[in-house]
């Protein structure tokens, strides 16, 4: 999840207050309640459980080992729900799957070993047997015996620290990304680098041997290769604590694998009776060395998967647009799936991504997020919204994507709130995993996943602080969620639109009461109430989109919905303001 590290903030919990009154919004419940029943029963926990317990004895990158091992597990798991492989593109079975290959740009990269001593100690200061992450990626291999040399400590590699230096034949320490410490030493002559750089919501002076995972740039020239290793907060202590007393020498063994190979992608489809070209896609990366980090969602999306063609062979549901379901390469994949067939992508209605959605948050300290689609939160960010440690930037007014996908996966997810005790969070908009890719394509797109956690991309990240329940609540939400959406009739969408109207409404008067507050203080009404304006607009926006919610199309009824809602919204907003 989320390739690059960034400040971080506290996460509050955001609770709307559902509504829904009159007969369409009961039949719509009375639907609901009947998918959230199949799903509570028929998802396996430990099925999903055990898949990670499969990926995340693996380290994954796209084409090596432990990615293809991955991806064909979950191809068996299709295999036996049903699933029929595909021979000559997508096909009208209702059940079928597909393995699609591409070449890499690039040779890919596996660990298979690394040590690290100070000279004159038997024991390591480090090995890959208890620290998988310690080997950046696309490090070298050594001599088998490995390389001694001097440790010679260039502080933040600043040009200041390194200039006039002479590296040659020495091995590096220093704080900071190892990509860019990597580079600066390998361009002086070093051998090789060492390197702390751990976020302070790891905790490192708690979980002094953790190490999260980085790289390095890859070297084509197989002679020019050295090596990276990254340092935990009880190794760095060490180094530093014997260079105060002298000079230290270190010998390094490192042993990798770098080739050629190719991306797997997994395109599992259970095709529509109505709209097959209109589809839900659902989204799990497979790549990242971790546990939570993303074998859990390529664990429930297994499971979901399972269990949609278990549910459709008894039929018990019947979609009639098309759910998706993707196992690849983050970002690149879905993007390529996306970007490849533009008659397809036409065709994506919603699309949803399930990363780190599996997390012990009691262990972790992670809490589940939906990270919603951008909305006003993500310009004025206030109230109970907050961003993730993770963190994001402000963004413009012209961001704005508004539609009703962020409150009706929400909504569906407080239902399994309230049925089971489940804690529901959001955050606004922040970016950097699969539902990116929806966005720029503007397909509606949604992520979600866990966040603050100590272990991230560390190598505290495994199977002992995965949670089966959790994997359940977020693989019965979401497939609520898409059934909803696959099979709606006109009674569905009128009910969705009044669901959508009352999310609105409380959105607003929340809005207002943090306005008044500071305007009490000696805010700027203009600006406040161009906060209100805006949030009154998105949402309008979002309830004209809901036309599109019935699989046989809006009629006259659904648009007297969509105009008595926004009637609703107008007024709201008018008395919010007028206060």
């Amino acid at each position: 999840m989320h390739i690059t590290n960034k400040p971080f903030a506290v996460i509050h919990l955001l609770v709307l207050i559902l509504s829904c009154s009159g007969s369409f919004a009961q039949k719509a419940s009375s639907q609901e309640k009947k998918y959230f029943n199949l799903l509570r029963k028929h998802f396996v926990a430990d099925n999903a459980y055990q898949t990670v317990a499969f990926v995340e004895q693996r380290w994954r990158i796209a084409g090596n080992t432990g990615f293809n091992e991955s991806i064909f597990y979950v191809e068996k798991i299709l295999q036996q729900a049903g699933f029929k492989k595909e021979v000559n593109g997508e096909t009208d079975a209702i059940l079928t799957y597909r393995i699609e290959k591409r070449p890499l740009q690039r040779p890919t990269w596996e660990p298979v070993n690394a040590q690290l001593f100070i000279v004159g100690e038997d024991k390591p200061l480090l090995e890959f047997t208890t620290n998988r992450n310690m080997l950046a990626m696309y490090s070298g291999s050594t001599p088998a015996a490995g390389i001694t040399a001097e440790l010679v400590d260039i502080g933040k590699a600043t040009d200041k620290e390194l200039g006039g230096k002479d590296l040659t034949g020495k091995i590096v320490l220093a704080e900071g990304g190892i990509g860019s410490v990597y580079t600066k030493a390998i361009n002086k002559g070093a051998l090789g680098a060492l390197s702390y750089s751990l976020p302070g919501y790891t905790q490192p002076q708690k979980h002094i041997n953790s190490i999260q995972f980085q790289g390095i740039r890859h070297e084509a020239d197989s002679a020019r290769r050295k090596w990276g290793i990254l340092l935990s907060y009880a190794a760095r202590e060490k180094l530093k604590a014997a260079l105060a007393k002298g000079p230290v020498s270190v010998r390094v063994i490192t042993h990798t694998k770098i080739y050629p190979s190719e991306e797997l992608t997994i395109v599992a489809n259970v095709r529509g009776s109505v709209k097959p070209d209109e589809r839900f896609v659902f989204s799990a990366h497979v790549q990242e060395p971790g546990a939570n980090d993303n074998a859990t969602g390529v664990g429930t999306l297994a499971e979901m998967a399972r269990l949609t063609a278990q549910l459709v062979q008894a039929k018990q549901i019947a979609p009639q647009r098309t759910i998706t379901f993707l196992w690849g390469d983050e970002i690149v994949s879905t993007n390529r799936y996306i970007r490849d067939d533009s008659i397809r992508a036409k065709g994506i209605k919603w699309g949803l991504s399930l990363d780190m959605v599996g997390e012990d948050v009691q262990k972790t300290g992670g809490s589940f997020l939906i990270e919603k689609m951008p909305d006003p939160s993500a310009i004025w960010t206030r109230g109970n919204d907050k961003h993730s440690e993770w963190g994001g930037s402000p963004l413009k007014e012209s961001d704005m994507f508004p539609h009703y996908f962020n409150d009706l996966l929400l909504n569906r997810c407080l239902q399994e709130s309230k049925a089971t005790g489940w804690i529901v969070n959001t955050n606004p908009f922040e970016g950097g995993s699969d539902h990116t890719p929806f966005l720029q394509a503007k397909i509606p797109g949604l992520l979600m996943w866990h966040f603050t956690d100590v272990f991230y991309h560390t190598d505290g990240d495994r199977l002992d602080m995965v949670s089966a329940e959790e994997m359940k609540h977020v693989g019965v939400s979401a497939l609520v969620t898409a059934y909803l959406l696959a099979q709606a009739n006109r009674h569905t969408a009128v009910a969705l639109i009044k669901d959508l109207a009352e999310n609105a409404r409380q959105r607003l008067r929340t809005e207002c009461g943090l306005s008044k507050a500071i305007i009490q203080q000696g805010g700027d009404a203009a600006r406040e109430k161009h906060i209100l304006d805006v949030w009154r607009d998105w949402y309008l926006t979002a309830l004209d989109k809901t036309r599109d919610i019935a699989v046989k199309g809006a009629n006259n009824r659904i648009d007297k919905a969509i105009k008595r809602a926004q009637q609703q919204v107008r007024e709201e907003a008018a008395a919010c303001i007028a206060q």
